[in-house]
């Protein structure tokens, strides 16, 4: 039951743990386990599910008959995904190529994290192109069978994770994280189109149902949930939580899964900024809660529910069980749940006055219509001079756009113009090459013509001295 004294929506922090009590966060979405102990719990389900059909002779399967078909199934998936990944059912052994290996991995160990471009650099060079081929291997075969259930899709992505980050082995735990996260965002956002919002799933269906809960839960208050906000002398104008507003509607945006959570971390960072301007005692985990429960009733996020599964169905696990994003994205959860679940009493009202406000047949105060009219406009009018800004910054480009163009133009004609002198020139060139040659060689066949001319009259002397000696001897 709520009283006045309470501060924002209470939630004990070990609720947010494994319910398996192995240290990491849990999540409503998976019954309060975390992704790892829900997986293991997950699978022995689902695979009893199958088994509870006869055999072919009509008699059920025994209980060892049933863990032998689990592990077998188990490990034919695993070395499913080892022979696409390394072609053959086990990983190659060090010893056999020790030095390639070594090689190969050398690269990746000075890789800075979000280095994403680094990252495709490496894995498209020759030294990982084994690597590179198991990727797009594995890319065409979720693609050919992107109609296999979602469940099936995502033990098939968590499934080539683990192989992959065994590649990596030898590597801290700090630079293997730090590569699998590369991997995640390079597969996903290949997939995204294929896993997201499945057709072979609820989530769209469920989707429309929150976003109506939501709207209808449109007349909540923050003081209705004990939301820290300035007082009305204090210096901040508009909405403090208008910058979370807006992350966590840009979740959508994105399509690697650790690229949402990265948009619900920001979120929830400007939600502990706005209650440290908000509050003059320190923001704690009840004000955060009831705070981002505010934020997601007032953003109404498109997608909502659809984004989460895709998150926890194919994000990397130790981006879910443990850390920041981990703490974030597991109130997100409880923050989606309580709305799902919100009644009066979580608002300090009777069931009576639950029904009217759900009903439109109460509003809130004057002053706190006021309120919301006056954040309303403030936001309206920041939208539109954020519109503006939009406008005049695509004017500005069509401008620089068009002065570039007709830069282009223009050098792309002076280069014309010039390359038609130069050939001008060339031709001009050969031609008074040709004059010179051809005006040699007429001065060289005068110069011959005197020396034939002496010889000729040096042979006609001859012949007469020659002619006057045979008259004497006669």
């Amino acid at each position: 039951m709520w009283t006045d004294k309470q501060r924002g929506i209470r939630v004990s922090q070990k609720k947010l743990l494994c319910k398996n009590a192995c240290g990491y966060y849990g999540n409503p979405a998976w019954q309060g386990f975390c992704s790892k102990c829900w997986r293991e719990k997950a699978r022995p389900a689902e695979a009893s599910r199958q088994d509870e059909r006869p055999s072919n002779d009509g008699i059920p399967l025994t209980f060892s008959k049933f863990e032998e078909k689990k592990s077998t199934e188990k490990g034919r998936r695993i070395n499913t995904m080892r022979r696409l990944f390394w072609g053959s059912p086990s990983p190659p052994k060090p010893q056999e190529s020790s030095e390639r290996h070594a090689n190969v991995l050398k690269p990746y160990q000075s890789l800075e994290p979000g280095d994403f471009t680094g990252f495709l650099k490496i894995l498209k060079s020759p030294s990982s192109q084994r690597l590179q081929s198991r990727c797009t291997a594995f890319l065409n075969t979720m693609e050919a069978y992107h109609d296999l259930p979602v469940q099936k899709q995502s033990d098939l992505v968590q499934d080539f994770f683990q192989s992959f980050a065994e590649y990596f082995s030898s590597f801290p735990e700090a630079q293997v994280t730090r590569i699998m996260e590369h991997v995640e965002k390079l597969i996903m956002t290949r997939l995204h189109k294929w896993v997201f919002c499945h057709d072979r799933c609820d989530d769209e269906q469920k989707d429309l149902a929150l976003q109506r809960r939501i709207r209808s839960l449109n007349w909540i208050t923050p003081e209705m949930l004990s939301v820290p906000f300035p007082d009305k002398k204090a210096a901040v104008s508009g909405d403090p939580f208008l910058s979370a507003i807006t992350a966590i509607i840009e979740m959508d945006a994105k399509r690697a899964p650790q690229d949402k959570l990265a948009c619900v971390s920001k979120c929830s960072q400007h939600v502990f900024e706005a209650l440290a301007t908000s509050n003059s005692e320190p923001a704690n985990a009840d004000d955060f809660l009831s705070a981002l429960v505010y934020v997601v009733l007032k953003a109404n996020p498109p997608r909502l529910h659809s984004n989460m599964q895709y998150v926890i169905r194919f994000g990397l696990p130790h981006s879910l069980m443990a850390g920041e994003s981990g703490y974030y994205f597991t109130n997100l959860s409880c923050a989606v749940a309580f709305i799902e679940k919100l009644d009066g009493p979580a608002l300090n009202l009777s069931p009576a006055e639950f029904e009217g406000y759900m009903l439109r047949q109460r509003a809130p105060s004057e002053g706190k219509r006021q309120q919301v009219a006056s954040d309303t406009r403030h936001l309206f009018e920041e939208l539109k001079g954020r519109q503006e800004k939009l406008d005049q910054g695509m004017d500005a480009l069509n401008v620089q756009l068009q002065t570039w163009v007709t830069a282009v133009h223009s050098q792309l004609d002076e280069a014309t113009a010039q390359f038609a002198l130069v050939q001008k020139e060339m031709a001009a060139q050969g031609e008074l090459s040709q004059g010179d040659l051809s005006q040699g060689s007429s001065s060289s066949s005068h110069d011959a013509s005197p020396q034939e001319d002496d010889t000729d009259e040096s042979v006609l002397v001859l012949t007469d001295q020659h002619a006057g000696t045979q008259d004497t001897d006669c």
